[in-house]
């Protein structure tokens, strides 16, 4: 694994941006995923080239369209930590927050970070998006906001933009057909205070899988009364 994560980075022309043992420390992270997807549904990927490929590189590849050094990033629905935790063991100096509804995975992923010496950066959070995003210690208060989920983009755009704060970005990690659905997030996206800065396709290292990040800056603080409450989110997405 620790090798194909390798030549994977380098392909990526991140291997001078990175510290010299994150690859043995992603390696490590597979491993520990792998090992818990025995007892707990982590990932339906369960070979250790599939882990490294779709899962670590496809999130280290988000180094090639931000600067990640010294910011504060909020993974929403992290699930087994992606692309949080891959992105703070790339770039130690990068404080995520994980935010999770299932608490066992949390308390898995604090335990990893801990192993991986990543605990000082790595915090968690449990419960929903639309509720944390009305604490005033996390409204429109980080500067990067991260969402791997496959919602449709108005419903991520209401759950992630509150939390970032003005000149931030919120990175939606999605598949390359998603123009159509970019162009129905557009009345989302300038509601909620946000603007698309860029749309960047990448091939993930060793595959012929293209995927998409979309990067949408944030220009305006989000308006009170939004997120809304979920059922409402679902029923009648902006």
């Amino acid at each position: 694994m620790e090798q194909i994560i390798s030549a994977g980075l380098a392909e990526l022309g991140l291997m001078g941006r990175i510290p010299a043992d994150a690859p043995t420390r992603l390696a490590r992270y597979g491993q520990l995923l792998l090992e818990k997807n025995q007892v707990m549904n982590l990932t339906a990927i369960r070979d250790p080239e599939g882990v490294a490929r779709l899962h670590m590189l496809d999130c280290a590849a988000l180094l090639k369209f931000c600067d990640f050094e010294h910011k504060t990033l909020l993974d929403v629905g992290t699930g087994a930590g992606f692309p949080g935790m891959v992105l703070n063991l790339l770039t130690p100096s990068l404080k995520v927050t994980l935010l999770d509804s299932l608490n066992k995975r949390l308390d898995w992923l604090s335990a990893v970070s801990e192993e991986l010496d990543g605990a000082q950066t790595v915090s968690t959070a449990h419960g929903r998006a639309e509720e944390w995003a009305l604490k005033k210690s996390y409204r429109d208060s980080f500067d990067l906001v991260t969402a791997r989920a496959v919602a449709d983009l108005r419903i991520l755009c209401e759950l992630c933009l509150p939390f970032v704060k003005a000149g931030g970005q919120f990175l939606a990690m999605k598949s390359t057909g998603s123009g159509q659905e970019l162009t129905a997030a557009a009345h989302a996206i300038k509601l909620l205070g946000g603007r698309v800065s860029a749309v960047e396709d990448y091939t993930i290292p060793g595959t012929e899988i293209t995927h998409r990040v979309i990067l949408i800056e944030k220009i305006a603080p989000t308006l009170k009364g939004y997120p809304r409450r979920w059922v409402k989110i679902q029923k009648e997405p902006l």
